[in-house]
């Protein structure tokens, strides 16, 4: 099998439209491949997803102990012909002085080597000394080579071919040359989700696929990661659990408005005994019958905000089910479902109104990175209150005109959740956040909602 870790000398430099297509190529050449992405990110998981057909789970240190990330990916990957690791901003960025959570560590970890992709754009010769910098700042780093994306021309290949030939070991497995015509739009948060694009996105993938086919030399690059499948795990993986039949229903906004979950999560409700039912927040006039719960999750709804304001009967359905105490749950792009109306563009969609406050977008980021909650007495079913939650927000909204009464399930010790200072809105049995959670070795928050959601059933 081959494995490998694709990460950038900075932020910006491509290396997700290439990682989307190496993964669709790779698949096109009838091998199978598991991705994962570094960190919290929805967005590019969810492209990597399309491009391999199978779920990309993300490998986070913030979130999640190195055990868990160890287990997810020796676990995930058993089986696969090519493992697939995009790594996020520049190999040795990171929150932490000593790069303990960079890139660079997570490839340490996995025992990866690392495909560095650079953005050749205003540079020839100073290729040279960046990769000498990148190969002596970490000498423990493996690059199995290099891929110069961005590329002027022919004449700006050969030079930097040149330098590279002249002054370092570095392989080049690929050269790849400006093409504004093979794009993916972005948002303020990064890519725009494929599953908003629906049929276009596949157009995107496939030429994204075509052009990795063109321009990197795949062979070299699976040669050169190849790995013993004897080597490909060297820990205890823990056996296959049948599932349990499921004895929850619980309802879950799944469309083009709301698509940030995490397989992991989803796969967790399973696990537990929960049948997740998918519904349509633009289209369906009701919720799924005789459900124990709801789960709505992050994304855009502000880019339908029309259509969700539309479908009235489905938000009269949602808030009533809330107010006659339906166990739910909501973060980011939920909690705004939620709210009374959304301000845009001068007009005031009316939405659920459970929440009784008004959603405002702007063009500056309101809370983005990482977040620690502490969790508060009124949480109705987190059962560590002394344990810290590490978890992660990115929105571009806030509210307004919000209820004085309002409680409160978190307080904010890093981020900045509803006002910097509390997170969590608790109406009826609704947990309700700008900060999204992950079930992991750290903080299981799937398993404490079932719990509190069979509770709750048991005591109807």
């Amino acid at each position: 099998m081959s494995a490998f870790y694709i990460s950038a000398a900075h932020k910006s430099s491509g290396k997700t439209t290439l990682s989307i297509g190496l993964a669709k190529a790779i698949r096109d050449r009838g091998l199978s491949i598991q991705t994962f992405k570094k960190g919290p990110d929805y967005i590019d998981p969810i492209w990597l997803s399309q491009a391999s057909d199978r779920d990309c789970h993300n490998l986070d240190f913030f979130t999640s102990g190195q055990p868990h990330i160890l287990e997810s990916f020796h676990t995930r990957r058993q089986g696969m012909d090519v493992t697939l690791v995009e790594g996020n901003m520049g190999l040795f960025d990171g929150l932490a002085l000593d790069g303990s959570d960079s890139n660079a560590a997570m490839a340490r970890l996995l025992q990866l080597p690392v495909v560095l992709v650079v953005d050749c754009s205003g540079t020839s010769r100073g290729i040279a000394p960046l990769l000498l910098g990148y190969r002596d700042f970490d000498p423990q780093i493996r690059y199995a080579g290099v891929i110069l994306n961005k590329v002027a021309g022919t004449r700006h290949e050969a030079k930097m071919r040149a330098m590279i030939e002249r002054y370092t070991d570095f392989t080049v497995l690929g050269v790849v040359p400006r093409n504004n015509a093979i794009q993916v739009t972005e948002r303020h948060l990064g890519l725009i989700p494929g599953n908003e694009m629906a049929e276009q996105a596949e157009t995107v993938i496939d030429l994204l696929a075509e052009q990795a086919e063109r321009h990197i030399d795949i062979d070299a690059l699976l040669q050169a990661t190849r790995i013993p499948v004897a080597d490909s795990g060297d820990m205890n993986l823990p056996l296959a659990r049948k599932l349990p039949k499921a004895d929850l229903r619980v309802a879950i906004a799944r469309d083009t408005a709301f698509g940030f979950y995490y397989p992991g999560d989803l796969q967790r409700f399973a696990e537990l005994g929960v049948e997740l039912l998918p519904f349509d927040s633009l289209h369906d006039p009701h919720l799924p019958t005789a459900i124990d719960g709801l789960f709505i999750g992050g994304g855009f709804p502000e880019t339908q905000v029309e259509k969700l304001s539309a479908n009235q009967s489905l938000l009269t359905d949602i808030r009533q089910s809330i107010e006659q105490g339906l166990p739910s749950y909501a973060e980011c792009g939920g909690l705004m479902y939620l709210c009374r109306d959304l301000m845009q563009a001068g007009t005031a969609w009316p939405l659920c109104n459970v929440i009784p406050a008004s959603v405002v977008m702007s063009r500056k980021p309101q809370g983005r990175g990482y977040v620690v909650l502490e969790p508060r007495p009124d949480h109705p079913w987190y059962t560590d209150p002394a344990q810290p939650i590490h978890a992660h927000e990115f929105h571009y909204s806030s509210l307004q005109y919000v209820a004085d009464e309002l409680t409160y399930g978190y307080a904010i010790k890093r981020g900045t959740g509803i006002d910097g200072m509390n997170d969590g809105i608790i109406r009826h049995n609704l947990v309700a956040s700008y900060t999204h959670l992950r079930s992991t070795d750290l903080h299981s928050w799937v398993d404490d909602f079932v719990s509190f959601i069979r509770t709750c059933k048991e005591g109807r």
